[in-house]
């Protein structure tokens, strides 16, 4: 992988050229972990990789840091500050030998304050713009090896999701916690390194908040229950959702939103494929919901762009004229919420292939339980 951590780097140089920016400016996120291979969550010390447009990265981090950094990391040019040290002037230095002080850098979209107000104090005549101007273009089309690992995670909720279907009357009198407890296990088992995020299990009228979480409400017989979760392989996520009904006959209509539901995912997948604009296929998937008169109650765009973020490019939305390119996956996820009685939600990840699109995903859809 060390070519390919390099490889994405010169690319995202020369995309600087073209954003008319003189560097890129990273803290620790997926975006650094994008570009240097080295992987840590943010902390309170300065730990800050620069993209110079025209010269090798440079990494200025703490002491603690440097020899892991040189371990983990194809870049091999990292300075290091010790505790007691302003890493501020370290920092000036580098923008020194660049010539960055009067120049336009692109920062981490999320780097928190503490950072940014520091490069603007060290860089009071430099200009500032975000990372994504440079970065999301490159993120947004995965290669085989992101591709296989994003396989990988949708094999992992695939088999979950069959596991949990197949409590059929056994989940009846669980806590929605208490079903999220058992699919997380269920994911671990599978192969997940990690929770991708929080899992939502949203029985009867919590189905029909689409975040809603997992609480104390008891699954009863009959009880429409949205289950939405995934697991993080070799840093790339599972996201999968289905509306599942374990024991009991399910309120009156729900089978009619679920099937306007499921015919509403398949016409995004069909609409997916190159040279369709994003908004097209949030379009194709709206459209029958619609035509089952529950357009209202459509609440969310169709999906998200999912890679070493969950969320993040493509947003399939109304809108969004990209148009889609292979190598681009992004989730298909319309619902169906009416307060008070239940909610439907059906999510798959896809992949844009050369002449279509190719499912992550291939858990049963339907609604009723093994």
């Amino acid at each position: 992988m060390t070519d390919a951590f390099a490889e994405r780097t010169r690319r995202c140089q020369q995309r600087l050229d073209a954003a008319d920016a003189d560097a890129l400016v990273l803290f620790p996120s997926t975006n650094l972990f994008y570009l240097s291979g080295f992987r840590e969550h943010p902390g309170e010390r300065h730990l800050l990789l620069f993209v110079p447009k025209d010269d090798d990265p440079v990494f200025v981090v703490p002491d603690m840091y440097g020899e892991q950094i040189a371990d983990e990391s194809w870049i091999s040019d990292v300075r290091t500050w010790s505790d007691g040290d302003d890493p501020l002037s370290l920092v000036g230095s580098v923008a020194d030998e660049f010539d960055l002080h009067g120049g336009h850098l692109l920062v981490d979209d999320r780097m928190w304050a503490l950072f940014t107000q520091g490069l603007r104090r060290t860089l009071p005549d430099a200009t500032f713009g975000l990372a994504s101007e440079a970065i999301d273009s490159l993120r947004m089309r995965k290669d085989e090896t992101e591709i296989e690992a994003l396989r990988t995670a949708g094999e992992v909720a695939d088999r979950a999701s069959v596991e949990i279907r197949e409590l059929g009357e056994d989940a009846i009198g669980m806590t929605e916690s208490e079903l999220a407890a058992e699919i997380e296990a269920r994911l671990s088992d599978a192969g997940g390194d990690e929770l991708a995020f929080d899992t939502i299990v949203g029985s009867g009228p919590n189905g029909a908040k689409p975040h809603h979480g997992h609480g104390d409400r008891e699954i009863g017989s009959g009880d429409p229950v949205v289950l939405d979760f995934g697991a993080f392989v070799g840093g790339y996520p599972g996201d999968q959702t289905r509306t599942v009904v374990f024991a009991g006959d399910p309120p009156e209509g729900y089978e009619e939103v679920h099937r306007a539901v499921l015919e509403a995912e398949q016409a995004g997948v069909d609409a997916a494929e190159p040279g369709v604009t994003a908004e097209s296929v949030d379009r194709a998937a709206r459209e029958v919901i619609e035509s089952y008169g529950y357009g209202e109650e459509f609440i969310h765009r169709t999906g998200h762009g999912v890679g070493l973020d969950v969320h993040e490019g493509p947003y399939i939305v109304e809108g969004n004229d990209l148009e889609l390119e292979p190598g681009m996956v992004f989730s298909v996820e319309p619902g169906i919420y009416l307060p008070g009685e239940f909610g439907v939600r059906i999510e798959d990840l896809v992949v844009i292939t050369e002449d279509g699109c190719e499912r992550l995903n291939d858990s049963p859809r339907t609604w009723q339980s093994l």
